[in-house]
């Protein structure tokens, strides 16, 4: 393409290996035209704070015609943009104020599935059973005497059968919403599609993608299609009492041959695109997707799922580590994204107390009490920052916002609210518009009211009430992540013999060292000049509960 946005990674082809990618979701960062949702102009008005921030590259979550029922994750064009956030010229503009900030751009594909208001999904129910076009998704006939039940019975993940029939009697296989039909992959067409929509965005000036649901494309569909029994309703966990590869849809070994295909499309670009996989497996079957012939990378869920307990953390990462050093590949880390209850309340979660339990009494049993979880948020991204590999910021974390637990059930958007018989809240509590000014109707999100209500305690956590403050959640980032850059050299880290209970100490290389306190009381401060803390110290030579400090 002749009007191409500049490449400027190329620079470093690996700039991957240790870079910290921040995740915008677009319909709640920045509202330019006051419709509400956040918007492509919006977010490119508001780059220069993620450069003022140090980041590396921006994550963009899908930006593509939806209809919204799964949160933009329903795509009904994999190559445009949604009218409500703009256009290809909007999407082109935006890429190029990136790269001239210095920012990547990496952006989510949604291989599993499409919307069904997608054009092949409209096709095929109008040809009906047995045509070519319902041989991109996974039609079958139902069970019973007259086809009345579900093929099989797969569970989706949004809760209820995975399963829906359609006006002729044949069933069509959704392991999310069902207005997300899953494609089949075995399908020869469905394939050179995606070839083609990572070039369309490649060509365009894309330095990366992010990959939904990595872990499902490739599906055993061999006649009989086989039953899960208990296993059906245990989601991804149900890959633990399978032999690896052998879940008739999560995990498949047959599905790397589809990202040793994508790879060599990444590698005709100079430089490289780079890709990353969102994999629910464990990490021994994670490391074959961040092999340097497939992805190059895949996220680290155990390390979000962890406890607030040293141990724990510690085995996650050293394994993470080591089967990232097995792959070729730099290992990853995040605490919060657009799924998932931020950190600075999910964190404060006692043991047993499950996060979709806990959203369910509205944050209020228990009670999580905002300062704590913003010590105990800020002290895990520290010493997330100081872990050799890739740290995966979410919007809004750099200012320490709690999850918003008690948004009203009338307001709700997620599909996993309805899907589940409300028993679900969902995820909508993370994705609440991010607050800019302490006034206005939306704190300036927008010029009017955001597609979420934000609650009136956001005006404190506004980047404008926190830039240049000292002290800061904001102003820690951008410390952190400056001094990040100045101190990285490789990528392992030694352990400290002889730490406390309860203390993560590690050397990344001679000239520093990261400390954490995740137990109940004060422990000595090891010597060193102290680059940077988490939280104030006392200045009685020791490291309070909670608090991470970098020394020099």
């Amino acid at each position: 393409m002749a009007d191409r946005p500049p490449d400027l990674s190329s620079r470093n082809p690996d700039w991957w290996r240790q870079a910290v990618i921040y995740q915008v979701y677009p319909r709640s960062f920045a509202d330019a035209d006051g419709d509400g949702l956040g918007d492509l102009r919006g977010l490119t008005q508001r780059l220069s704070h993620l450069a003022a921030l140090g980041v590396d590259a921006l994550w963009l979550s899908p930006f593509y015609p939806s209809e919204l029922a799964d949160g933009g994750y329903d795509v009904i064009d994999p190559r445009g943009v949604d009218e409500r956030l703009g256009t290809l010229d909007d999407f082109g503009a935006l890429v190029g104020e990136a790269h001239r900030l210095g920012l990547k751009v990496v952006v989510d594909i949604v291989p599993n599935h499409t919307s069904h208001l997608h054009r092949w999904f409209q096709e095929a129910l109008r040809a009906g059973p047995g045509s070519a076009a319902r041989e991109r998704y996974v039609f079958r006939a139902g069970r019973g005497a007259h086809g009345e039940l579900p093929p099989t019975d797969w569970q989706s993940v949004f809760g209820g059968s995975a399963w829906r029939r359609v006006a002729d009697g044949e069933w069509y296989l959704h392991l999310f919403a069902p207005e997300q039909p899953d494609l089949n992959w075995d399908n020869e067409e469905v394939r050179a599609d995606f070839r083609t929509t990572l070039r369309f965005w490649s060509d365009r000036g894309v330095d990366g993608f992010r990959v939904d649901v990595a872990h499902g494309l490739a599906k055993d569909l061999t006649e009989p299609l086989r039953d899960l029994g208990a296993l059906g309703t245990a989601g991804e966990a149900a890959l633990a009492h399978l032999p690896p590869g052998s879940h008739p849809y999560w995990d498949r070994d047959e599905v790397h041959e589809i990202y040793r295909d994508w790879r060599k499309i990444f590698d005709a670009y100079r430089p490289p695109r780079m890709a990353v996989a969102e994999a629910w497996v464990p990490g021994d079957r994670r490391a074959l997707y961040a092999r340097p012939d497939e992805l190059g990378q895949a996220f680290n869920f155990e390390y979000l799922e962890a406890r607030w307990d040293a141990e724990e953390l510690r085995g996650i990462i050293t394994g993470a580590l080591d089967t990232a050093r097995a792959a070729g590949a730099s290992a990853t880390w995040v605490l919060s994204n657009h799924d998932v209850v931020r950190h600075a309340s999910r964190l404060m979660l006692p043991p047993g107390t499950g996060p979709d339990a806990w959203l369910l009494t509205h944050g209020t049993a228990p009670a999580v009490d905002p300062a704590a979880g913003l010590r105990r948020a800020r002290a895990a991204t520290l010493l997330m920052l100081a872990l050799p590999g890739s740290a995966y910021l979410y919007q809004g974390e750099e200012l320490g916002l709690p999850e918003v637990a008690d948004l009203p059930t009338e307001v709700l958007q997620d599909p996993i609210w309805e899907q589940t018989g409300h028993t679900r809240k969902g995820r909508d509590g993370c994705r609440v518009p991010l607050p800019w000014t302490t006034t206005g109707p939306s704190y300036g999100f927008g010029p009017g009211a955001g597609w979420l209500p934000q609650p009136a305690s956001f005006a404190a956590y506004a980047v404008e009430a926190q830039s240049g403050t000292e002290g800061s959640t904001l102003e820690l980032y951008r410390t952190a992540l400056r001094l990040r850059r100045k101190l990285l050299d490789g990528e392992t880290l030694a352990w400290t013999p002889g730490a406390p209970a309860g203390v993560l100490d590690f050397t990344r290389t001679e000239a520093w060292r990261s400390v954490t306190n995740l137990g109940d009381g004060p422990v000595p401060l090891p010597p060193g000049e102290v680059l940077l803390s988490s939280a104030p110290l006392p200045g009685d030579g020791v490291l309070p509960p909670d608090t991470t400090v970098w020394l020099a």
